[in-house]
């Protein structure tokens, strides 16, 4: 996520954290567990920088509430669908942002006797 070239301007939010109830197995729509997400969303911000006025900029309050609104909402089998969905809802609420980049990880995954540190999907998405 971080290197997307130069001369774009970005806002990053990093480690955002929730309990969600996606997964394949029944224990993880059960039990529910943490996903931690990151978005990047790249738009201009150079009138927000000479303005200082939150109107000419994304309030990234707004992008935290709706992957927060996602993650703990209804169960979805796949972090690609969690990944996706929040990323369109951030292009889709937000005509300004013309590219944005969510990963989503699911910390301390169990395959069979093995515990990985995580599993990530990450995805970018244009206008």
């Amino acid at each position: 996520m971080s290197d997307w070239g130069i001369g774009h301007d970005r806002i990053i939010l990093s480690g955002m954290q929730f309990i969600g109830y996606h997964g394949t197995r029944p224990e993880e729509n059960r039990l529910g567990q943490r996903f931690v997400v990151d978005v990047a969303v790249e738009l201009d911000l150079r009138a927000a920088g000479a303005s200082d006025d939150l109107s000419q900029t994304v309030d990234y309050s707004q992008i935290h509430d709706r992957a927060r609104e996602i993650v703990c909402g209804p169960a979805l089998q796949l972090t690609e669908a969690v990944a996706e969905r929040i990323a369109t809802a951030v292009l889709t609420d937000h005509p300004q942002i013309c590219t944005v980049a969510v990963r989503v990880t699911k910390p301390g995954v169990r395959l069979g006797d093995t515990i990985l540190a995580g599993s990530v999907v990450e995805i970018v998405r244009r206008r």
